[in-house]
């Protein structure tokens, strides 16, 4: 009966690189944050109107498909951090398919959201509208570009685990792009019902 390689687990997982940069990423992200709820202190009414032209149907579908997402990447993590030598392949190839479903769901929020750009832009909203708008925009335009990149960077990802390149001593590149995917979603979840719910 195989036995699993013991590894010594460092916290947080992945490059440390990658959380300065995480860091970096939330500071940014708070600071938007403070500023739109300052500004919708002052102009309550407005954001309200504002606000009502947003869909929330399709942010409320985009926060599932984000939090389904983040599962998926979790249970590709436990494929290859609980592999051992003598199931490289099948744990790689496991990891593969949670990561395809992921990559999925990625691409699905880009989609739904790029129709929610066309729709806002298409009524001649612009960053000029209004302070919601400008918020808005550069928030959410902001996060789409994360999650293209974090799309991105599981698809290089899902193309090693395809060659069977994660190890059982050898997969901090992997925990470094599942970090960077989950703090995307978790800038979704915060930015979701502060822009499109709270009133």
């Amino acid at each position: 009966m195989s036995k699993s390689i013991t590894v010594k687990e460092k916290y947080p997982p992945g490059d440390f690189a990658i959380w300065i940069i995480i860091y970096v990423e939330l500071v940014t992200f708070a600071l938007l944050f403070l500023g739109y709820a300052f500004s919708r202190r002052s102009h309550i009414e407005m954001f309200n109107d504002s606000q009502l032209l947003l869909n929330q149907t399709s942010g409320f579908i985009n926060t599932l498909i984000l939090i389904t997402s983040s599962y998926f990447v979790v249970k590709a993590v436990k494929s290859v951090t609980s592999m051992t030598k003598e199931s490289i392949k099948e744990s790689n190839l496991r990891a593969s398919k949670w990561l395809l479903y992921a990559i999925m769901c990625g691409i699905a929020f880009l989609v739904i959201k790029l129709s929610e750009f066309i729709h806002i832009f298409g009524q001649g909203i612009t960053l000029s509208t209004n302070k919601f708008f400008m918020f808005y925009l550069l928030l959410t335009v902001f996060h789409f570009m994360h999650v293209l990149l974090g799309s991105i960077i599981l698809f290089n990802i899902y193309k090693k685990t395809k060659i069977h390149g994660y190890m059982p001593d050898d997969y901090k590149g992997f925990e470094t792009g599942a970090s960077y995917w989950h703090m995307v979603d978790l800038l979704w979840i915060v930015l979701f019902p502060l822009v499109y719910i709270i009133r």
